[in-house]
């Protein structure tokens, strides 16, 4: 049995669906708590906005942008 940590449900939910999502929703913001799905947003504040609505602030939720591979940021 893997380890719980926070997160890892909504993480899961997203994985299963990255890339149906990829296709459909590529770039926009989606809201998750557990396995439920709030939507997909233009940007992170309305996909925040619409989890604090329907999830509330007492449980973390995950906002992450829809993307088939991870960007990479470099700093110098």
């Amino acid at each position: 049995m893997e380890p719980t940590t926070p997160l890892s449900a909504e993480l899961q939910v997203f994985e299963q669906h990255r890339a149906e999502w990829s296709s459909e929703y590529p770039g926009k913001y989606v809201a998750i708590q557990d396995d439920a799905v709030e939507g997909f947003f233009g940007t992170y504040a309305e996909a925040l906005k619409a989890g604090l609505r329907r999830f509330g602030v007492r449980r973390s939720f995950l906002v992450k942008q829809v993307w088939m591979t991870e960007p990479v940021y470099f700093v110098s």
